[in-house]
Formats: structure tokens, C-alpha cells, sequence
């Protein structure tokens, strides 16, 4: 199974497109012929971006300003998708919160779930209908290996990509036959400002340099997936050592060892 073949109509979304793996998403795709919708909460970044696009490849780039925690937002996206000609969605906005759940801002967690979690969900059943009655489509969904075991003082943001890992791969299963494929993108550590924006730019100094992947090697990897029809995408060696340790340590073990070193993160 390929990726849907661009159209004048068609789009192809992005979420958390102002930076990071989703800016090098729409990169990848305009590079293939795709026109965007790009989507975040910076504006100014967005259009950035959809000059950049246009002046490279010549696609056309919509930009929606949408902050994806906020219901009421993220409600007139959906229902505007539900309606559109929509080839490729890649949920890919997300971020982090690290330290002690009972100390946590209820807030700032409650975001976390909506965006990592709920957004995911709402914009995936938003395009889905759609998808399957055309009998074409693709969705990426940016999970992550904190996904594959608990994390201690880092609990929120593990529990929601542990949704994100395995409504992608259950949906990867269910959409067999259809046309429409859904594919997980689950890195370990990427080089972009998700340390800046988890608001704890030590994470930076915690992994060593070699370790890193660049978050247009995880688009690149994750797009190379989708043509090819995959489950899942693990970009990295640190990243696929995570993976295989996450599915195969006793959490007797591997939760306490989290614990310490996201102990370390303040």
C-alpha cells in the first residue's frame, strides 16, 4: 500500500506543524506533491512555513491557528476536516510534563491530555468517515516509547502515548482491506524544542548527543512508512533498544529506574 496520490482537492493535514518533526512532516509531503493544512498554535510560524513550501515546491499551504487543548477550537477544525477531501492526517502535536503527579498543575496536565490524547482521537474520527467511504486515506500518529512501559514522574505524558501507540496499531489492524492505512510514528529522543517546550531544557543534556535522531530523519522515516504501509515506525537504534526493553523488562525494574531518572529532570 502507497500514500494517496495528490490532487488539486486533496489535502494533507499536519498538527503541531510550526516546528520540529511537524514542520519536517509537511516538508516530506509538499516535497511529494501535497497540499497542506498546516496546524498549530503559532501563526506566525505557520505562515513561515507556507511560504517557505510554496516558494519550494510550489504547493498550497491553509493555515489554521488552533490551540488543540481548547474544545471549542478544536471542534470547528474537526467539523471543517469532516468535510474536506483530507489524503493524509498526521497527528503529531504533543508535549511533556516531568516531576510528581500530586505536585503537577492540574491544568497544564489536563492539557497534555487534550492534546496528546483527545485531539488525537477527534481529529482521527473526524477525517476517518471519510477515508474509508473514498477507500483511500492515511494517518500517521506520532506516539512515542514512553508509551511502552509506566513512567514515573513522568506519568501523564507516558499514559497518554500509551493511548496514541495503541489506538494506531489497533486502527492499523482494523483498516486492513480498506484503502486506508494508519501508521505509528514512536521515536525516542528527537532533536527539536520539545525540551522547551516541556519547560525542562535539561532533557537536552541527559541523552548523549550520538543518541539523538534529527526530527527530519523521524519525518523522513515516518513518511517512508506510510508509503510503505506500515505499523509502525521507530526511528533510531536508542529508540528500537527502548522499544524492545519497554515490551520486554519486568516493571518490577523498569519503574523504578524511570522514576530515577526522571527524578533528575526538575
Amino acid at each position: 500500500m502507497s500514500l494517496p496520490t495528490p490532487t488539486a482537492s486533496t489535502r494533507a493535514v499536519i498538527t503541531g506543524a510550526s516546528s520540529g518533526i511537524g514542520a519536517a512532516l509537511a516538508e516530506g509531503l509538499a516535497q511529494r506533491g501535497f497540499s497542506l493544512i498546516l496546524v498549530a498554535r503559532r501563526e506566525d510560524r505557520l505562515r513561515e512555513l507556507a511560504d517557505r513550501l510554496a516558494a519550494r515546491h510550489g504547493v498550497e499551504s491553509e493555515v489554521r491557528a488552533v490551540d488543540l487543548a481548547d474544545r471549542g477550537e478544536r471542534a470547528k477544525l474537526c467539523d471543517e476536516l469532516a468535510g474536506r477531501d483530507i489524503a493524509v492526517l498526521c497527528n503529531n502535536a504533543g508535549f511533556a510534563t516531568y516531576g510528581e503527579l500530586a505536585t503537577a498543575d492540574p491544568l497544564r496536565e489536563r492539557r497534555q491530555v487534550e492534546v496528546n490524547t483527545v485531539a488525537v482521537h477527534d481529529l482521527t474520527l473526524a477525517v476517518l468517515p471519510g477515508m474509508v467511504e473514498r477507500g483511500t486515506g492515511a494517518i500517521l500518529i506520532t506516539g512515542s516509547t514512553a508509551g511502552n512501559q509506566p513512567g514515573p514522574n513522568n506519568a501523564t505524558y507516558a499514559a497518554s502515548k500509551a493511548f496514541a501507540n495503541t489506538l494506531a496499531e489497533s486502527l492499523h489492524g482494523e483498516l486492513a482491506g480498506s484503502g486506508v492505512q494508519c501508521t505509528l510514528l514512536a521515536p525516542g529522543p528527537v532533536r527539536t524544542e520539545y525540551a522547551e517546550v516541556a519547560e525542562v531544557p535539561e532533557l537536552d543534556r541527559m541523552v548523549p548527543a550520538p543518541l539523538w535522531v534529527s526530527a527530519e530523519q523521524a519525518a523522513a522515516q515516518a513518511i517512508a512508512g506510510m508509503d510503505a504501509g506500515r505499523r509502525r515506525v521507530v526511528p533510531g537504534l536508542f529508540a528500537k533498544v527502548q522499544t524492545v526493553g519497554g515490551q520486554y523488562t519486568p516493571r518490577a525494574l523498569v519503574g523504578p529506574l524511570l522514576r530515577a531518572v526522571y527524578r533528575k529532570v526538575k
